[in-house]
């Protein structure tokens, strides 16, 4: 019965695996052989001293920490989560480095889109303090910076930024599927070595754009006004989404209003068309020029099948075919546009007969195709953005019942982004999720499309100010306003949208160290340890810690399907409707195990995961595996 393994995912040695895969003959026991490699690619190799590098003092101790796998695990808190029964997202608490390691293996490759706000680095918002930090002294003996006191600080104010966004990245991207997509929201301060690490870990062909993002004229400057943010936009492989042909649209501004006017004057008019299309005409004569429904005001005639507007029925460049169309009014031949018709005279009749043609008054007018707004609601993504930031903080405030975050990010942009790239059943990660504004957006959007995707919010439990609203208001860190925006924005979403079948809870879990006693000799007192050792697990955690952390471990998603079974008095775990068996308990005997075999999965062999100090003597322990072998279960593993 083998040992399961209490670390993360061992990134180098996946790594080396992948590198296995392209190249079997250069990886021996275990190791790579990179005088052979070397040989494989021939002149790829790159071996000259001086090369384009973006580098600073820290950065090789980064990318070692991105590869040191965690020992620590995520302990579920069921009393503070939403319908954990059933839901399907989650809410993590807990520095996001060490959260991101131990997500690598139950998420690896499952992540479709990735939504950050980061710290700017404004020099007020770094809180994110990894293990290794330069001293003074010893940043001053690299740089050499030791006569400018404003270029020592500034170089040291971004070399911490750079070290502590660096292996959060490197490892977001392993959570990525090959068409997933991360978006960055960042301002002037970083965003030039923010576009050059993610050039070296995403590859700069996979760099797809930037948006700018205006929130709101500011006068707060001596010289411009800078009133805009950026979001760098990264693909994890440009070629699978080209391969399959996937391409990214975002939905049209404004576009329901105009559906729920045109709605509203036909049943005015008494479903008479010609009517409600001139009232339709003088609502968008009365908008101001700002409002987004505006800019789709030629569209602003309404028959049965909805909104349209009279589009060009000419051949494109000429030559196009010559045929008589009679008017539906007078009976005569309408005018024959110069460049000929559009369609052929086989595809025009049946046009005519499914009403898609738009005539003039009488025959001395050329008739049009008719183009329906419905028909053309999605565009390619415009790069610049404008939304004032203000009325994201007025509805968090009126949400929350008052101002208990400052600057939260615009949900309905982060939702544009999500329905640009996603699609109904993805995953979304945000792992500086502040007040939760990509949860709100994700479920805002299933509500309006009928999806089913999920989110994972990660965050810091960042204590507030005892002197702030949010504190009086009773959220003593960050992650109480998020898991409470959630819950109030969920509930506001149903009540809005009669959806009552939408997923608004979350399971919120909380880091911790492993549930699992280290090997921590006493070498005064050996027996007293092998004596502790025998029950290894840690006194405060309890069997349903100890199950989650399992589930990370050998990677299953923290949302898996759990069924307890109650076995005289004794719970068997069963997993993922059979594919994992587990039991905890202590007085494991043979009629438990022979238990756990009525539940195992009719596709395919469980994995069995048993309490090693749980057995009843070492006699049962032989007797059940030997049991578990005999009804062909062979991986057995013990905590």
């Amino acid at each position: 019965m083998e040992k399961l393994d209490g670390k993360s995912m061992d990134i180098v040695k996946a790594n080396i695996e992948a590198l296995k895969q392209l190249f079997p003959e250069v990886v021996t026991e275990g190791k790579i052989d990179f005088e052979k490699l070397k040989l494989i690619l021939g002149e790829e190799i790159e071996t000259r001293n001086e090369k384009y590098e973006f580098t600073w003092h820290g950065k090789t101790q980064a990318m070692k920490l991105a590869q040191t796998p965690s020992t620590g695990t995520l302990r579920p808190d069921k009393a503070s989560s939403k319908n954990w029964d059933t839901t399907e997202n989650l809410y993590i608490e807990g520095d996001n480095l060490e959260v991101l390691k131990l997500l690598q293996k139950a998420y690896f490759g499952k992540i479709k889109m990735i939504y950050i706000d980061p710290p700017y680095n404004t020099g007020k918002d770094f809180v994110y303090k990894d293990d290794f930090r330069d001293n003074i002294k010893n940043y001053k003996e690299i740089t050499q910076q030791t006569t400018k006191a404003n270029t020592e600080t500034s170089g040291r104010f971004h070399t911490d930024w750079l070290n502590m966004m660096y292996p959060r990245l490197k490892l977001a991207r392993n959570l990525l599927r090959e068409d997933g997509s991360i978006f960055i929201s960042i301002d002037d301060s970083e965003v030039d070595n923010l576009k050059k690490i993610c050039d070296e870990i995403y590859g700069e062909n996979n760099f797809v754009g930037r948006f700018i993002w205006a929130g709101g004229r500011k006068n707060d400057s001596k010289y411009i006004s800078i009133s805009h943010e950026y979001v760098l936009v990264y693909v994890k492989n440009i070629h699978s989404l080209i391969e399959n042909k996937i391409t990214w649209r975002e939905r049209k501004e404004g576009l329901d209003e105009i559906y729920s006017k045109a709605e509203e004057l036909v049943k005015k008019h008494n479903f008479n068309y010609e009517e409600a299309s001139q009232s339709l005409k003088e609502w968008f004569k009365s908008l101001p020029d700002n409002h987004p429904s505006k800019q789709h005001s030629h569209y602003n005639y309404i028959d049965e099948r909805g909104v349209y507007f009279p589009g060009d029925i000419s051949w494109p460049g000429g030559g196009g075919p010559v045929y008589n169309v009679l008017h539906p009014v007078t009976g005569k031949p309408v005018k024959i546009p110069s460049r000929g018709w559009l369609f052929s005279e086989e595809r025009m009749k049946e046009m005519l007969e499914n009403n898609m043609i738009h005539f003039g008054e009488d025959e001395s007018k050329v008739p049009c195709v008719k183009r329906y707004l419905k028909e053309t609601e999605y565009q390619v993504p415009y790069s610049v953005i404008y939304r004032d930031s203000r009325g994201a903080m007025k509805r968090l405030r009126d949400l929350l019942g008052g101002k208990v975050f400052d600057f939260p990010k615009d949900e309905t942009i982060i939702l544009k982004f999500i329905r640009m790239v996603s699609d109904q059943d993805d995953i979304i990660l945000d792992f500086f999720s502040g007040s939760a504004t990509t949860a709100h957006a994700v479920m805002q959007l299933n509500a309006e499309d009928g999806g089913n995707r999920k989110f994972i919010m990660v965050q810091l439990p960042e204590k507030t100010d005892e002197k702030s609203e949010a504190y009086k208001a009773g959220y003593k860190n960050i992650c109480e306003i998020g898991k409470e925006r959630i819950r109030r924005a969920g509930e506001k979403i149903v009540q809005e949208t009669g959806k009552t079948d939408l997923d608004i809870g979350f399971k919120v879990f909380k880091l911790d160290s492993s549930n699992i006693k280290e090997w921590d000799p006493d070498f005064d007192n050996l027996e007293q340890t092998l004596f502790d050792l025998q029950n290894n697990i840690k006194e405060d955690r309890t069997k349903e810690d100890l199950l989650y952390e399992i589930l990370l471990k050998i990677g299953l998603p923290l949302t898996v399907p759990i069924d307890e079974i109650d076995c005289r008095g004794k719970t068997i775990y069963n997993v993922a409707y059979g594919s994992v068996l587990v039991c905890l308990e202590d007085e494991i005997d043979l009629d438990l195990v022979r238990e756990m075999l009525n539940h195992q999965s009719e596709h395919m062999p469980p994995k069995v995961i048993l309490k090693e100090s749980g057995f009843m003597s070492d006699a049962v322990k032989t007797n059940a595996l030997q049991t578990l072998k005999k009804h062909g279960i062979t991986d057995v593993r013990s905590v």
